[in-house]
């Protein structure tokens, strides 16, 4: 039987949202753009290894999830603990306001930028989610967990053993990328586009 610190995990983040200011962050669905993306990403070669999908609560994670699950054929597993980072403080923000506050949570882990989630208790909850989905998985392959960008750099930064630092966060702004480690923690390779 395989050893579970060996099992591949795939932190993969949503591709490109609706964005409607009138909409709760967490009810923002993927775009046409992000639903083709999502779907361009199945023809990666160890998407056959999955065994496992999981998501965040959120619509647009979910939507992702349930492309990736139906592809492998297991049922998609929601945990609310994958979630984003908590901003609802503030809610929507235009994307300069939102980089800025952003830069803010990072450089300060310990502090709360306008109200968010501050970024080292979104850390402790996002490893705390992966360490009990791990502990509860019977699965035999590999993993793959659809969630968002934030927290996946702060998941980041905990699997390379380095402090939180917003130079980990996934290229670009449209989401769609994804790392790979062991359970055990080591990295496979850092962020790549998803749908390449």
């Amino acid at each position: 039987m395989r050893a579970v610190s060996r099992r591949e995990i795939y932190f993969i983040t949503h591709p490109d949202v609706v964005v409607d200011p009138h909409t709760p962050v967490p009810d923002w669905s993927l775009s046409e753009r992000g639903l083709a993306r999502m779907r361009a990403g199945l023809s990666q070669p160890w998407i056959a290894r999955l065994t496992a999908v999981y998501s965040s609560a959120e619509r647009k994670a979910r939507e992702g999830g349930e492309i990736l699950a139906e592809r492998v054929g297991c049922t998609l597993q929601v945990r609310p603990a994958l979630g984003e980072v908590d901003r609802s403080a503030t809610g929507y923000l235009p994307h300069a306001e939102h980089e800025a506050t952003a830069n803010a949570m990072f450089a300060e882990p310990d502090v709360s930028a306008r109200g968010w989630e501050t970024a080292r208790n979104a850390q402790r909850r996002i490893v705390g989610a992966l360490t009990a989905l791990l502990a509860e998985d019977a699965s035999p392959g590999a993993i793959a967990i659809v969630s968002h960008g934030a927290v996946g750099a702060l998941l980041l930064c905990h699997v390379l053993q380095r402090p939180i630092a917003r130079v980990h966060d996934q290229p670009g702004s449209g989401g769609g990328h994804y790392f790979a480690f062991h359970a055990g923690g080591d990295i496979l390779h850092g962020w790549k586009r998803f749908d390449s």
